[in-house]
């Protein structure tokens, strides 16, 4: 028994007990400071990024790559480059792709461009309002494109898969949208288109470049949880001694 106020009395941790508890945490303060840092260089990386991008986007218009270039076609180096393709859209119905943007919801219009150079890329001509769907027809005829190189946006939407056998689409998928018109020689990518005349429909030029870079929130989280390993692993060295003094 002890007196009231008086802490009791306990043994000290077994030395297994305490080296397997200080292991446990020097290894949690390893890791946890690991991730810290590697928010820190991810971080870095995604501002690299982000400029990368701004200058592509901002840069003269280079030609569209042809299916030589398509191997090696990456969104981190190819996403949002500004290019161009010249030669006729194909009398082909376009695709209707459900799109949210700063006008609202509706659906961006997608129809494919025969290239001068022989192959077909898929154009995404601007945004139409659920209104104006039933207006908007085939681009039949030639044509001279400019806009963002996108990449292809496989399977679907958010909580919505794409229906092919429906004709109904959450994303733009440029494999999925070929087979089902019957495309061939598609270009790996589709092209947003940039922004046409004043009031014309199509809406063309509404590409949000929305890069997420939450890696300095991360960052901290990590390193604040290794901050708090490190003082539990002072606390619990504190009170071996002190249980061993008494």
């Amino acid at each position: 028994m002890t007196r009231e106020g008086e802490g009791e009395d306990r043994s000290p941790r077994s030395a297994a007990a305490f080296t397997g508890l200080v292991v446990a945490l020097v290894f949690a303060v390893i890791v946890l400071a690991g991730l810290g840092l590697w928010q820190v260089e991810r971080r870095t990386w995604k501002l690299g990024l982000i400029d990368q991008i701004d200058t592509r986007i901002h840069a003269a218009p280079a030609q569209a790559p042809g299916p030589e270039d398509w191997s090696g076609i990456g969104a981190d180096k190819d996403a949002y480059r500004h290019v161009e393709a010249t030669g006729s859209f194909l009398d082909v119905p376009p695709t209707f792709t459900q799109a949210t943007t700063a006008l609202g919801g509706g659906y961006w219009v997608l129809s494919p461009l025969k290239t001068s150079k022989g192959f077909v890329v898929l154009v995404n001509r601007g945004f139409v309002s659920p209104g104006q769907r039933g207006t908007v027809g085939n681009a039949f005829g030639p044509a001279e494109v400019t806009g963002l190189l996108r990449i292809s946006e496989p399977e679907g939407g958010f909580l919505h898969s794409n229906d092919p056998p429906d004709d109904r689409w959450y994303s733009r998928d440029v494999d999925a949208i070929a087979q089902k018109r019957g495309l061939k020689d598609v270009a790996p990518y589709f092209i947003d288109a940039d922004k046409g005349a004043p009031n014309a429909v199509p809406v063309g030029g509404l590409t949000v470049v929305d890069l997420p870079n939450n890696h300095f929130v991360y960052a901290l989280t990590w390193f604040a949880l290794a901050i708090m390993a490190v003082a539990g692993l002072v606390l619990l060295i504190r009170d071996q001694r002190k249980v061993r003094r008494r």
